[in-house]
């Protein structure tokens, strides 16, 4: 039975649902008088093992610790105060609450992300651990893995779960250790010892797991077994199976640090974030003089893939081949779904019978709409149903610092797309790209609409299908929209009944969880957009995941009332007074909106 009770006010905060409890321990959401979010971490001070409090303050250690962590890459202290129950005198900190997934369930769903992915994520990383590890005096994480890894929306990543940083220590650890994962523990802290170093460890380790997609080494272990043996026999493993770095499709440089990152013997491991640093970066350090050399041969951008010697505007884009299961990856949205396989799939595919008939096959489409309806996750699907190639093109891809840059940009992409045929080239929040020239201030730009216009131009006879994605289609230019560039505009609107209740099922998927009422779920969604619906399971897994449950109907119901819809009435009807607008431009051919009724 929880000690604080839902709607109970502590100081300024309004308790609200429990996440997670241990024997003194207990793990809050709470918000202040703002409707701001926080997580509200209660100790029961009598309950507490000794070695867990500050002997000169009474403090709890952990919140002491974490009154000096504020930085963007960790979960940062708010506010502490102590509160009296009946169990005794209690202690408790807030931090800010953390939005996003776990990069556990990324890893989970997509297997290993891609290099530059991984070491974008491990970077940010060994940026926060950096800062505790050069706080004076030093602290440490000691449980760096990818269940305490927080992946935002934004891109941002953040270190999460507070609750075993310490100050270094050798010997006798200060605080529990049954819950750690040693598949990501460093040797030394086998026998007490945890400080920067087994850090960097466990944090190489997860970005072995990245690039992997599996733990480093993977021993099974039986539920009953005591953590001394399970000690004894990963230590058995990882002398008798050395990791092969040379296998991984990576360039020397990861390899190097992967080495060094993961080595057993404590001596030969990094000494600090600033090493890895330097080694990713290929600067000279004393220990890696020769590093300098290896760089000037081959050369190497900052994220430790290989370089090659160009021009400055040339750009690779990634064109690939999707690996999903096409339109059964997408949650309802059947109308548009049927709408999309019969009016253009199937004329690009069937090239025969098009020809057979006379179709002109389609140049191209827009999907507009309010945002988070996952009009970009269609595209990627659509490409998958397609069978085609796929590149997500966004703006800031194809700027450029140099004269006419973006221009070059544009037609290297379309060049690339052609040589890779069949492709789907997909532009991202397409009105920054081809703003209307009319507008103010727009001159800066009329050269690349230029460019773009020309290169849409009948761009299916190459192999090439555009599909545009945008919140506001009335800024983008008229022009594009004409027969034989974007021939096809098509709404998605906001998720019906069915879809959300698809929506629920699909993302619970694969997760462990209870009986769960998907259409209960739909019918309190009423309004929620498609990234709201993947917010709030993945807000629900998070609850579940800390304390080692099933999903269930409650903890779903919790989160779906802790959670507002994105969009709200009067700005769904601007997107629906746009949707009025572009209809009329849809030429003569003029049809009822595709999608679902709002």
């Amino acid at each position: 039975m929880s000690i604080v009770k839902n709607g109970q006010i502590i100081g300024k905060y309004t308790v609200q649902s429990i996440i997670k409890e241990n024997a003194y321990t207990e793990t809050y959401r709470a918000e202040d008088e703002d409707g701001n979010a926080f997580f509200f971490k209660l100790f029961v001070v009598k309950r507490m093992p000794e070695k867990l409090l500050n002997p000169e303050t009474g403090k709890v250690c952990e919140i002491e610790y974490c009154q000096k962590l504020n930085h963007r890459g960790i979960a940062s202290y708010v506010d502490s105060g102590t509160y009296e129950a009946e169990e005794g005198s209690c202690q408790y900190y807030l931090t800010n609450y953390f939005h996003g997934e776990l990069l556990s369930e990324r890893i989970r769903r997509e297997g290993k992300l891609s290099g530059d992915e991984a070491l974008r994520i491990y970077r940010q990383m060994l940026e926060a651990l950096q800062f505790m590890h050069e706080l004076s005096p030093s602290l440490s994480h000691n449980d760096i893995t990818p269940r305490n890894v927080m992946l935002a929306p934004d891109g941002a990543v953040e270190i999460i779960d507070l609750g075993h940083v310490s100050s270094p220590c050798n010997g006798i650890a200060p605080f529990d250790t049954a819950d750690l994962d040693i598949c990501y523990s460093a040797g030394e802290t086998f026998i007490g010892t945890y400080d920067a170093q087994s850090d960097i460890f466990a944090a190489t380790a997860v970005l072995y797991t990245m690039l992997t997609g599996r733990k480093p080494w993977e021993v099974e272990f039986t539920d009953a077994m005591k953590r001394s043996r399970r000690i004894m026999l990963m230590k058995d493993f990882r002398k008798e199976h050395p990791l092969d770095f040379d296998a991984l499709d990576v360039e020397e440089r990861v390899k190097v640090v992967l080495a060094k990152g993961l080595a057993l013997h404590y001596n030969d491991r990094y000494k600090s974030v600033a090493q890895i640093i330097a080694d990713l970066d290929g600067t000279v350090t004393p220990e890696r003089p020769q590093e300098k050399k290896k760089e000037e041969s081959a050369g190497t951008d900052n994220g430790g893939f290989q370089r090659r010697e160009e021009s400055p505007n040339k750009t690779d884009f990634e064109i690939r081949r999707g690996t999903g299961n096409g339109f059964k990856d997408i949650a309802g949205m059947t109308e548009l779904k049927d709408y999309l396989t019969q009016r253009v799939i199937f004329v690009i595919k069937d090239r025969e019978r098009a020809e057979k008939y006379r179709l002109v096959p389609p140049n191209g489409m827009l999907l507009y709409g309010p945002p988070g309806c996952g009009k970009t996750f269609v595209a990627e699907k659509f490409a998958e149903e397609t069978g085609f190639n796929f590149a997500l093109v966004k703006s800031s891809d194809l700027a450029s610092s140099y004269l006419h840059g973006s221009q070059e940009k544009i037609a290297q992409l379309f060049k690339q797309a052609e040589a890779k045929a069949p492709v789907v080239l997909c532009f991202d929040e397409f009105d920054a790209l081809v703003p209307d020239r009319g507008n103010p201030g727009s001159q800066y730009v009329t050269s690349e609409v230029n460019e773009f216009l020309s290169q849409l131009n009948n761009c299916s006879q190459r192999g090439i299908f555009v599909v545009a994605t945008s919140n506001r289609p009335d800024k983008i230019d008229p022009a594009v929209l004409r027969t034989g560039r974007i021939d096809k505009q098509v709404y998605v609107p906001l998720p019906d009944k069915e879809a959300r209740r698809e929506m629920f099922k699909l993302h619970l998927d694969g997760r462990p969880c209870t009986d769960v009422d998907a259409d209960r779920l739909a019918e309190l969604t009423e309004g929620y957009i498609a990234s709201d619906i993947a917010y709030i399971v993945n807000d629900a897994a998070m609850t579940a995941a800390f304390t080692d449950q099933p999903i269930s109907e409650a903890i779903l119901e919790t989160a779906v009332g802790n959670t507002r819809p994105s969009l709200r009435r009067e700005t769904l009807r601007t997107f629906e007074d746009i949707r009025d607008r572009m209809e009329g431009i849809e030429r003569s051919n003029i049809r009822r909106p595709i999608g679902f009724t709002v």
